[in-house]
């Protein structure tokens, strides 16, 4: 941001604060359900992340959308869930414990991830700023509000004790920031270029993805309800594609 000249970005400070801090909440929240939820139960729970940020931006980012677009997020939710519910039940060894609280967070984890996408929609249609902006600027709030925490919290001092332990996590720190730094360019770059509900479709997808990019690497087998699943999936994004690139002759010329 520092080397080369770009538009001044006008976006209220606050409006990064609030985006920043639902980011983390919403993190937060969906970690810490694992403690009574099992992990199958997140998946499923996570999946359903575009519909209160589809919500949440009509009510609070004043974003209109075409009924058709309610069903094919609708589509790509159901088609995720069946498909990962069955891939990662496998890795369950215990029944999930407690009743209530995981379900709460997860739910108050979904709630936080509409709030960020409303605070986004809001960001994107007064201020327009740049991808590159508005990671910086989010990024810089985390990192003020995390500092904030883990010295309040005395985790910081943990972290110390754990890197004297094992100094090669570093690396591993750093090859991880760095990644993820990257693919967070491109997050942001949708985000400003096209919205919070496209990307958070295809943040909800990407497991799907890496799932299926897998079994097709080492040939594993699909059950019938993971292609079901893959089927939805693809026919909710397909959808979206040829309904939002594509009008009818009709269309065209009373446009022009």
């Amino acid at each position: 941001m520092l080397s080369w000249k770009h538009e001044k970005d006008t976006t209220s400070k606050m409006y990064y604060f609030s985006s920043a801090l639902t980011y983390l909440l919403g993190m937060v929240s969906s970690n810490m359900a694992l403690q009574w939820i099992n992990y199958p139960t997140q998946v499923v729970g996570k999946a359903a992340k575009p519909i209160p940020v589809l919500i949440l931006g009509v009510i609070l980012g004043k974003k209109v959308y075409p009924i058709r677009k309610y069903f094919f997020v609708l589509l790509i939710v159901i088609g995720v869930v069946l498909f990962m519910y069955k891939e990662q039940a496998r890795m369950v060894v215990e029944e999930s414990q407690g009743l209530g609280i995981g379900e709460l967070l997860l739910f108050c984890s979904l709630t936080m991830d509409g709030l960020t996408g409303a605070v986004q929609e809001r960001i994107k249609s007064e201020s327009s700023p740049t991808a590159y902006s508005m990671m910086l600027n989010t990024n810089g709030w985390s990192t003020l509000i995390l500092s904030v925490s883990v010295i309040l919290t005395g985790e910081c001092f943990k972290f110390v004790a754990f890197v004297n332990l094992y100094p090669e996590v570093l690396i591993w720190l750093t090859g991880l920031s760095l990644m993820g730094a990257l693919g967070q360019l491109f997050i942001f770059f949708m985000v400003s270029e096209f919205g919070p509900l496209p990307c958070s479709v295809v943040t909800t997808t990407r497991k799907f993805f890496t799932v299926l990019a897998s079994v097709i690497i080492f040939g594993n087998v699909l059950m019938l309800r993971q292609w079901i699943g893959a089927i939805l999936v693809f026919s909710g994004l397909f959808l979206d594609i040829i309904c939002r690139n594509g009008k009818s002759p009709a269309m065209k010329i009373a446009n022009k």
